[in-house]
């Protein structure tokens, strides 16, 4: 998964929060309301929140379940290639290093 997706998912999933949380607070004002009508919009506001929650755990724990994975791999290919690993990070470095040296 790289950086963009990553931070796209990060910011769907806040911004999920913040509908989650403004859904119940909709919800907690049209508690005054009476009435048959009211009663049935509160029904269906509370499943389609409860849903959305279940649909955000769902993402989350697949989203940890990737880095996880993505963690081990790199552990082991690291474990398994030492000085493939030492070079590649040298070379990143030296790379970064000229960058940051020319500004």
């Amino acid at each position: 998964m790289n950086n963009v997706t990553a931070a796209h998912k990060d910011k769907l999933m806040a911004d999920l929060r913040v509908v989650i949380s403004d859904a119940e607070e909709l919800l907690r004002l049209g508690a005054e309301q009476t009435g048959a009508s009211a009663t049935e919009w509160r029904a269906r506001v509370e499943e389609r929140i409860s849903h959305a929650k279940l649909k955000l755990a769902d993402l989350q724990d697949t989203a940890a379940a990737k880095a996880r994975a993505a963690g081990h791999a790199a552990d082991d290919y690291v474990h398994e290639h030492p000085w493939k690993a030492i070079g590649a990070a040298a070379g990143v470095g030296l790379i970064v290093g000229l960058l940051i040296g020319r500004r």
